[in-house]
C-alpha cells in the first residue's frame, strides 16, 4: 500500500509565496525536517535551535495555542528537538497524536517484525545506510549513499506488497508503517478539538508525506505551503527553504501583533 495526496491541484511554476497575513482564526500545522529544520545526514543531528524555539513560543501565544507539529519523527524525538515547547504534536505520520486529551497511539502492526529484520539487515550490509526504528514504523535512509536508492526502494516495495504495511517514500528514505493514520487525518482530528476547533488550517511541509496535510487543509477551508523546489503539489503557495519558512513565520507573528488570539 502507498499513501499520499491524490488530486494534484497546482503544477510547477505556478506557486507564489504565501501571504504574510494569516487567515482569521488560523491554525498552523508545521512539518519539522525540511520545514522548521534543515535536513541533516543523520536524523539525530537535528537538535534544539534558539531562533526556532523563540518563534514557536511567539506563534503559540499569538494563535492562542493553535499550533501543531506534524512529522514522521517519533514523539520523544520531537520533544527532544523542540525542547517540549509544542504541546500539540502528531508523530510518526499521525500514528501517535498528543492533543488536548492526552496521547493517542496506534498499535504496531505485526507485519513490522519482518520488515524490521529485512531493513536492518540491509543497513548492516552497507554502512552508509541508516536504519531507523520508530516502533510503529521502520525506515531506511539512503541520503549518504544515493546510489543505493533503487535497491532500497525495491526492497521496501516488495515488503509492502507482501504485507499490510503502508509504504511511505520520503526525501532519501523509504519507510514502512502501520496503516490507519496519516498527516491529513491528524489535521482533521486536531480541528475537532480545542483550541483548534473552528480554525482555518494552514499546513506547511516539504515532502510527499505532507501532501495528505495539504489536501486536508484545502478540504477544511485553508491552504498548504510547499517548502523547497517546485513540483506538482496540492499546496497553493511555496517557500524556498527552512530559512524562508522561519522568516515568513516571523513576519506572520508581527502581523498578528495587533490582533487578539482569536
Amino acid at each position: 500500500m502507498t499513501a499520499f495526496g491524490s488530486v494534484v491541484r497546482h503544477a510547477p511554476s505556478e506557486l507564489p509565496p504565501p501571504p504574510v497575513a494569516l487567515p482569521h482564526h488560523a491554525a498552523l500545522f508545521l512539518d519539522l525536517d525540511g520545514t522548521l529544520a534543515p535536513i541533516m545526514p543523520r536524523p539525530d543531528q537535528v537538535g534544539p535551535d534558539a531562533r526556532r524555539a523563540a518563534l514557536l513560543d511567539d506563534l503559540t501565544r499569538a494563535l492562542g495555542g493553535r499550533l501543531a507539529v506534524v512529522s514522521g519523527r517519533a514523539l520523544e524525538d520531537l520533544d527532544r528537538i523542540l525542547e517540549g515547547r509544542v504541546i500539540s504534536i502528531a508523530a510518526v505520520h499521525g500514528l501517535v497524536r498528543r492533543g488536548a486529551h492526552g496521547v493517542d497511539s496506534a498499535k504496531p502492526h505485526p507485519d513490522l517484525d519482518h520488515a524490521r529484520e529485512v531493513l536492518r539487515d540491509l543497513a548492516r550490509s552497507d554502512k552508509g545506510l541508516l536504519f531507523e526504528d520508530k516502533t510503529l514504523s521502520v525506515a531506511l535512509h539512503y541520503r549518504n549513499v544515493p546510489s543505493a536508492a533503487e535497491a532500497v526502494i525495491e526492497a521496501a516495495e516488495r515488503l509492502a506488497q507482501g504485507s499490510q504495511l503502508v509504504l511511505q517514500l520520503g526525501d532519501m528514505v523509504a519507510e514502512l508503517r502501520t496503516p490507519g493514520q496519516d498527516k491529513g487525518r491528524s489535521v482533521s482530528a486536531f480541528l475537532r478539538e480545542a483550541p483548534f476547533d473552528g480554525a482555518t488550517p494552514v499546513f506547511i511541509g516539504d515532502d510527499l508525506t505532507d501532501e495528505d496535510g495539504f489536501a486536508a487543509a484545502v478540504r477544511l477551508g485553508g491552504y498548504g505551503v510547499l517548502v523547497g523546489p517546485e513540483r506538482p503539489t496540492q499546496a497553493a503557495y511555496r517557500l524556498n527553504d527552512c530559512d524562508a519558512v522561519l522568516d515568513w513565520l516571523n513576519s506572520g507573528v508581527k502581523a498578528l501583533g495587533g490582533r487578539t488570539a482569536a
